[in-house]
């Protein structure tokens, strides 16, 4: 039997619900296959933790990681502790520690799932998000702080070697899909060196696919695009700041943040890929039990494509198409059912397959 070891990393607010929804989902997929289980750790690397400790990752923390073949995160955010700081402190020091430079967030509205766009039904796309550098790349500072002539600046970090393999990542996937179309998502006519190294890259990288069809767009413009014209895009390359938005705007087009899954992946395989749903810790809805765990199910179903559980993660997505399609939803599609009962509704269909 096929062993899985994945960290667990609940996080904050609803993290801690939906990932645990998701384990229930993933060892139900285990007993029913038979041909492979998994191994959870639980790890409390959490906002209350840097509370009482002053840290989210204890020393040797990230070492103890590595060892993992996945790690399944739900949030990290608190009303207690500052944004930047947890950022940086959990999700950020872990997705750079490990080289996670490969952000893929898909995009489609799920059958039963109603959507404020018209035309939302050719919404299938995906957003490779450069992960690792950029205007995330945390090169910046401050000085006279306190004084009325403070200065902040926050630089962004465009290295040749960072774009060309994120803009292979993007054009290798395009290939791999039926429509074979990638955008390249930019902002440099108006930021002209590290804008305009990405744009030259990504075209020096088109000439080895040929067979994917490439276009460019400002990633104002393509804020309209996705809402005017969606059918007219498929996977979106654009740099961690401009990814992070329109992968955004894609989730609440699609129906919900609450069904949007990420893939944080190293995809040499040097280091474990991380997954997370990417709704956040949502502290207004958090304790409730109506959190919408789908996101938290989608993203096992990345993860188990990436662990070569491909007949596993194909079962899930089915399923999770079968539960959007009955009407059992959550408060944020429109619907009354709680966390435990579309968790409870999705395992039953899987045991019954």
């Amino acid at each position: 039997m096929r062993g899985h070891r994945v960290a667990v990393i609940p996080g904050d607010g609803i993290g801690l619900e939906v990932i645990e929804a998701g384990k229930q989902v993933l060892e139900a997929l285990a007993k029913k296959s038979g041909d492979f289980q998994f191994e959870f750790e639980d790890f409390d690397w959490c906002s209350q933790r840097y509370l009482e400790k002053g840290e989210y990752i204890p020393e040797g923390g990230l070492e103890r990681l590595s060892k993992f073949d996945a790690i399944y995160f739900g949030a990290v955010g608190s009303q207690d502790v500052p944004d930047h700081v947890s950022l940086w402190e959990l999700r950020l020091a872990i997705c750079q520690g490990f080289d996670q430079y490969a952000n893929v967030r898909p995009a489609r509205v799920l059958p039963g799932v109603n959507s404020r766009l018209k035309g939302a039904d050719e919404i299938d796309w995906v957003i490779v998000r450069e992960n690792s550098e950029g205007e995330y790349s945390g090169n910046g500072g401050r000085v006279h702080q306190g004084f009325p002539d403070e200065v902040g600046t926050e630089v962004s970090v465009f290295t040749r070697k960072g774009l060309e393999r994120i803009h292979r990542f993007a054009f290798n996937l395009a290939q791999s899909r039926p429509r074979k179309k990638l955008t390249l998502v930019t902002k440099s006519n108006a930021q002209r060196h590290g804008m305009v190294l990405w744009d030259e890259v990504f075209f020096e990288v088109a000439k080895a696919f040929p067979e994917v069809t490439i276009d460019r767009e400002l990633v104002d413009a393509v804020t309209t695009r996705m809402v005017l014209k969606p059918e007219t895009m498929d996977v979106i390359v654009a740099t961690n700041l401009h990814a992070d938005i329109i992968s955004d705007l894609a989730a609440a087009l699609s129906g919900s943040l609450g069904i949007a899954p990420t893939a944080n992946l190293n995809p040499e395989g040097t280091f474990p890929s991380m997954f997370e749903p990417i709704h956040g810790s949502a502290f207004d809805i958090a304790g409730q039990g109506i959190a919408n765990p789908v996101g938290s199910f989608w993203t096992a179903a990345m993860m188990l494509e990436h662990l070569g559980e491909k007949t596993a993660a194909e079962c899930l997505m089915a399923a999770i198409e079968r539960l959007t399609a009955s009407g059992l939803q959550t408060q944020d599609l429109g619907g009354t059912a709680t966390t435990r009962d579309v968790t409870q509704a999705i395992c039953s269909d899987i045991e019954s397959q």
